[in-house]
C-alpha cells in the first residue's frame, strides 16, 4: 500500500503583540493571504486526507481553518496538544501509530519539527523541490511525500518527496 504524507508548516504568524504567549499568536495578514493560496492549490490537487493532525496553537488551527475548504471530502481532524513544538522524532513516532486503514495524513505543525521530519523522511524525489525544501522550509510550506511501507515501519530515508510548494510560488 502506498501512503501519502502531507506536512504543512503553519502560515506566517503575527508578532504584533509581543506579550502574547507563543501558542496564542494568530496569523499575520501575510499568513492569511498565504493560506488562501494554499487552499486554492489544495483544491486544484483534489487531495482528501483520511486524517488531519494539527497542533493546538492558534496559528496552526487558523492555517487549517483557512485551507480546509481546499481539501476534498469530509475531514477527520485531531487537534493534539503534543504536536505543539513537537520534534521530528515525536512526529515520526506519531505517524508510526497510525492504523493501516489510514492511507493519507496531513500534519499541520511547526518548525523545526515539520522541516526536520520532511527532510529526514525524504530519501529522494523531485530534485529541485528536494533541494529547495532542504534549504528552507518557509512558513506555509507544504511537503508531499509517499511511502510504500506499513506505518509502523516508517523511518528515516523511507519516503519519496513528490512535491514541495511554498505560498509565494502559488498564484
Amino acid at each position: 500500500m502506498i501512503h501519502r504524507i502531507d506536512l504543512l508548516r503553519h502560515a506566517k504568524s503575527s508578532w504584533d503583540d509581543p506579550g502574547l504567549p507563543d501558542p496564542e499568536r494568530p496569523l499575520a495578514p501575510r499568513g492569511l493571504k498565504a493560506a488562501a493560496r494554499l487552499r486554492e492549490h489544495l483544491r486544484r490537487s483534489r487531495f482528501s486526507p483520511d486524517l488531519v493532525l494539527c497542533s493546538p496553537a492558534v496559528r496552526t488551527v487558523e492555517t487549517l481553518d483557512r485551507v480546509r475548504d481546499g481539501l476534498a471530502g469530509d475531514l477527520r481532524v485531531e487537534i493534539e496538544d503534543e504536536l505543539y513544538a513537537a520534534d521530528a522524532d515525536y512526529l515520526l513516532a506519531r505517524l508510526r501509530r497510525l492504523p493501516e486503514s489510514t492511507s493519507s495524513v496531513m500534519v499541520v505543525g511547526h518548525n523545526p519539527g515539520i522541516a526536520d521530519l520532511a527532510v529526514g523522511l525524504a530519501k529522494g524525489g523531485e530534485g529541485k523541490a528536494l533541494e529547495r525544501m532542504r534549504r528552507k522550509f518557509a512558513t506555509g510550506g507544504l511537503a508531499t511525500l509517499s511511502v510504500s511501507l506499513a506505518w509502523r515501519n516508517l523511518g528515516w530515508d523511507t519516503a519519496t518527496l513528490e512535491a514541495f510548494v511554498v505560498p509565494k510560488q502559488l498564484k
